[in-house]
């Protein structure tokens, strides 16, 4: 066993394997036996690195979050206004489109974590949490510079996640009647309405 385990690819290159099946297969087709013949492991070395399917799950996004929080980090300071750089944080939370994988597994992280141990819902916390503080410290410096009128960064970031999450959802399974480009219009035209007034 522990010659398999030395061979066995990188976890990284597992995590990579299971966000591509969610993408091209569907959540419901990444099972440990089918994961690990994309990667060439057995179903039980896949266990004995991740301990359970809920737990390679919430590795998975917690990979996948990392590399959006790359991403959202350069665009935050990034050159152009405020308001631009608040538009294009709302670009990258708002999933592509129908089945986005990475909205799939959180909608699915979330859905596990009704029965989740206390650490797994701090993994959780912390992932909520950065995409928050980011959006806090954009609110903070576009009132600060005056682009945005006087509002609680952190309430108002509070209830801009809620509106972009209900709206994600709906984009993430498919609602009939709303597509990422209605979704991007309804959030604008709410900031032009609430930031921009009174400025």
């Amino acid at each position: 066993m522990v010659g398999a385990r030395k061979n066995a690819p990188p976890r990284e290159e597992v995590l990579a394997a299971a966000m591509g099946m969610i993408a091209e297969r569907g959540l419901e087709q990444l099972t440990m036996a089918a994961l690990g013949r994309e990667v060439g492991m057995s179903s039980g070395h896949l266990l004995y690195y991740f301990r359970s399917k809920d737990e390679l799950l919430l590795r998975a996004l917690e990979w996948s979050e990392g590399r959006l929080g790359t991403e959202r980090g350069r665009l935050l300071v990034g050159a152009g206004t405020a308001r631009e750089r608040l538009d294009a944080y709302v670009d990258l939370y708002v999933p592509d489109g129908h089945r986005d994988p990475h909205w799939t597994l959180w909608l699915e992280v979330w859905n596990r974590s009704q029965n989740a141990d206390e650490g797994a819902r701090d993994r959780q916390a912390a992932i909520e949490g950065a995409w928050h503080r980011d959006l806090v410290a954009l609110l903070a410096e576009g009132v600060s510079r005056g682009e945005f009128r006087r509002v609680d960064p952190d309430r108002f970031a509070a209830r801009l996640r809620a509106l972009l999450d209900g709206f994600s959802i709906h984009v993430a399974i498919g609602l009939r009647g709303t597509d990422r480009a209605q979704v991007i219009g309804h959030v604008r035209e709410f900031l032009d309405e609430s930031l921009l007034a009174d400025v």
